[in-house]
């Protein structure tokens, strides 16, 4: 093997020490992974040393894709995968990714919005009250003042915008369309913002296909972002194509 070909493989390897952290956590049981453990694998999983499982990509049972990823034993031969260092190629796909779907309850399900996050903010999950409570709003009301935009690359990067244009066009939206809502703007307490496309369950041919598309929706976005559909005639001048 040359130098460059050692120089490459050496590039894309991983952590060791994480590797060897998250092969030790890999052997605490169910029950026993508490809020410690959960921190620790979400702070080093993503620069593990993993491998391909087989088949490499595979549909959930939520009907999703993902990249099936698998923990490595001692002194086993593999080509090391390393979340961090795909992260650009999973993203431009559109997959999720699985922890050890072999095993008969997988250790770790990342949504494509969980690993939209990791690019955008350096970690799987974010606590970030930038957004809207989804339970105290899913709508604007009429006398609401917002303020209204587009989101900026670090709120939703020309990756994402591709793949939910793709799959709303997929899904019937003839022309997918989207704004940032931002509310109570003047309160530095209680501001929010909320992503908005215009679609509305009358689009769809029953509510179930409606709610279908918002849960996929759900899975390509981070999971502290808020968003829902409006009628884009009830806003003037708000929406922008995606």
């Amino acid at each position: 093997m040359s130098n460059n070909a050692n120089n490459q493989q050496e590039s894309l390897l991983g952590d060791l020490e994480k590797t060897i952290t998250i092969n030790q956590l890999m052997q605490t049981p169910f029950a026993e992974r508490d809020e410690q453990w959960r921190d620790l694998f979400l702070k080093y999983i993503d620069e593990a040393n993993l491998k391909l499982g087989e088949p490499e990509v595979a549909l959930s049972n939520d009907g999703f894709p993902y990249i099936q990823l698998q923990t490595v034993t001692t002194g086993e031969s593999f080509q090391a995968f390393v979340i961090k260092k795909q992260l650009d190629i999973i993203l431009e796909q559109g997959f999720g990714v699985v922890i050890n779907a072999h095993l008969e309850q997988p250790d770790w399900i990342f949504s494509y919005g969980d690993l939209v996050n990791l690019k955008l903010n350096g970690s799987f999950y974010t606590d970030n009250r930038m957004f809207s409570n989804p339970d105290e709003y899913v709508g604007i009301s009429k006398d609401e003042e917002i303020l209204v935009g587009q989101p900026s690359e670090d709120i939703f990067p020309s990756f994402l915008r591709r793949h939910i244009r793709e799959f709303l066009q997929y899904s019937g939206v003839k022309n997918p369309k989207l704004m940032l809502i931002a509310r109570n703007y003047t309160d530095e307490v209680r501001a929010s913002q909320d992503l908005v496309f215009n679609i509305i369950p009358l689009q769809f041919p029953s509510e179930k296909d409606f709610n279908t598309i918002m849960n996929t929706l759900r899975w390509f976005l981070p999971k502290h972002y808020s968003f829902f559909g409006v009628d884009e005639l009830a806003i003037e001048n708000g929406f922008q194509t995606l």
